[in-house]
């Protein structure tokens, strides 16, 4: 078979990408145009939960298909009301927004917190953000991204946003104090794009606190880290607390474009008839792709297999290269991994894919695993058995 270039000449140059075009996937295995194997440790960037070709998933999203693929939002959509009611048992919460993106999923929220400060007399509604954070690339989700690399060039950025560190209650009631502006707080759990940057379950908790004594709405992006990655349905629940709004996206829907807006008691009726929609949200082949998605994870138990072989993959990262000068951190949880190296090791995706092994790095020094949650502790060995030399040469450069 003749070799096939991989480029996209007509195609905007916004992705830094490989020169792979992948063509088809069964398992944990994608395979690109010229007939290469790669084993996948990064699902799309946590989208394909059930990884690539599930002959559960498959068949059902053909049947839909075969059906209805669009309807737009005039009419009762009944997969929307199926999933939204799976999603509210799931978390402890009250009803559901759907969308199609991440970005999406987070702009409704900071509309959300705005129309919650203006329902209470607030002017300008300010929101607690997180440095390193990520949430989008849209004007508003970029301003409240803690990144300068990606904000630059984008300027004016949109105001309301107040920024403070990681893990430092003091610090965020410093930043808040007095302030009757402040309508809500916004974090992931765990910070995918800032490098696999987690929240503390104690930290989580005072958070959940000092909202419910000012009334502010716990709002937190579940996107990356949601959808049973870290043995959870959703991170924060290893806190043992319930957020009062929570974007999700990506995993929801094993690789079929959809995002949710789930809101408690205390959001749940902020949005009213003309304060938001979406053309393509809550589609019926999105809608039957989340019912099936869930359905599935939990009739195959992945929330347990994403514990169990995450510690697998950690440990056994950890035992390869957590003494090797040059590794910072291997940190984490379920199959959520990131690796800090100490220095850009960009490169390191490249020379993955160059041996078979598909991963992303983050941050510019972060190693991030992110595999289908189907992976087993075996194809978890492979992926250290892969990466782990490379890491090795890489340090010693």
């Amino acid at each position: 078979m003749a070799h096939i270039e991989a480029t996209s000449p007509h195609t905007m140059n916004t992705y830094g990408r490989l020169p792979i075009a992948l063509s088809h996937g069964e398992g944990v295995h994608v395979w690109d145009v010229n007939g290469k194997r790669y084993l996948d440790a990064l699902a799309g960037i946590a989208v394909n939960t059930l990884g690539h070709n599930h002959p559960k998933l498959v068949p059902a999203l053909q049947d839909q298909v075969a059906k209805i693929i669009h309807s737009c939002n005039y009419y009762h959509v009944p997969d929307q009301e199926k999933l939204a009611a799976k999603l509210v048992e799931l978390s402890g919460m009250t009803n559901v927004f759907f969308g199609s993106t991440g970005l999406e999923a987070n702009e409704a929220a900071i509309k959300l917190a705005r129309k919650f400060g203006h329902d209470r007399g607030i002017e300008r509604p300010e929101i607690v953000v997180y440095e390193k954070a990520f949430h989008g690339r849209s004007i508003a989700t970029l301003s409240a991204t803690g990144n300068d690399k990606v904000q630059k060039g984008f300027g004016p950025l949109v105001d309301g946003f107040i920024r403070v560190p990681l893990n430092d209650i003091d610090a965020l009631r410093a930043a808040t104090d007095g302030n009757k502006s402040v309508v809500a707080v916004f974090f992931e759990t765990i910070q995918g794009e800032g490098g696999i940057n987690a929240m503390r379950i104690d930290y989580l908790q005072q958070v959940r606190e000092l909202c419910d004594q000012k009334n502010w709405l716990l709002m937190i992006d579940e996107v990356q880290c949601g959808m049973g990655r870290t043995g959870k349905w959703f991170a924060h629940q290893w806190a043992g607390i319930v957020p009062d709004v929570m974007p999700l996206a990506k995993g929801l829907g094993s690789g079929v474009p959809i995002a949710a807006v789930v809101a408690g008691p205390k959001a749940a009726e902020i949005f009213q008839p003309g304060n938001h929609g979406t053309t393509f949200g809550g589609n019926p082949l999105a809608m039957r792709a989340g019912v099936e998605t869930i359905r599935i994870m939990e009739e195959d138990g992945l929330l347990d297999n994403a514990s169990r072989v995450g510690a697998h993959l950690k440990g056994a990262l950890a035992r390869e290269l957590g003494a090797l000068r040059g590794v910072t951190q291997i940190r984490g949880a379920g199959l959520m991994i990131g690796m800090e190296l100490g220095k850009n090791c960009n490169v390191l995706t490249q020379r993955a894919a160059d041996n078979g092994l598909l991963i992303s790095v983050t941050a510019d020094n972060v190693v991030r695993l992110l595999p289908p949650l189907i992976m087993t502790e075996a194809q978890a060995d492979e992926v250290v058995a892969i990466l782990a030399p490379l890491v090795r040469e890489f340090l010693d450069q």
